[in-house]
């Protein structure tokens, strides 16, 4: 688990900074949905990060805002990165059977549960980002011949 988490700490960051490179456009880079897009994309990776360390018993849960121009993508990554070390450093501690809060209800789940989702959300997520950008990189290339 603690190698799949550093490698899932350092995709995060080589993602964010390939996309504080782009220009502004990028952040409205889709898939399929429009209303899913890059920024959205952005901010629920660090948003899901963030609920992870909530769910561990780390933090509180916060607010992560969607950036509005890529230089705000620099904060995010740095929003991410400390929450992606928490994670991290919620795998040296035993396997637990953790309770948490989400509205009203109660859930339970295991430690290495919740840190083995922490992974594979912020995988999925990057996959959508990157094939957003790769649609935008076709229609744009072919503008260009």
């Amino acid at each position: 688990m603690d190698r799949s988490l550093r490698h899932m700490a350092w995709a995060n960051q080589r993602i964010y900074s390939a996309f504080a490179s782009l220009p502004d456009e990028a952040l409205d880079a889709y898939i399929l949905n429009p209303d899913w897009t890059a920024r959205q994309i952005l901010q629920n990776i660090v948003s899901g990060a963030d609920w992870y360390v909530y769910c561990l018993g780390i933090a509180g849960w916060n607010d992560i805002p969607q950036p509005r121009v890529i230089a705000d993508v620099s904060n995010l990554a740095k929003t991410l990165a400390i929450c992606d070390a928490l994670i991290l450093s919620a795998a040296l501690a035993d396997e637990e059977l953790l309770t948490f809060e989400e509205g009203e209800k109660k859930i339970s789940v295991l430690r290495s549960t919740l840190l083995a989702e922490a992974v594979h959300h912020a995988t999925e997520h990057r996959a959508h980002l990157l094939d957003g950008l790769v649609r935008i990189y076709r229609r744009t290339s072919r503008r260009c011949r």
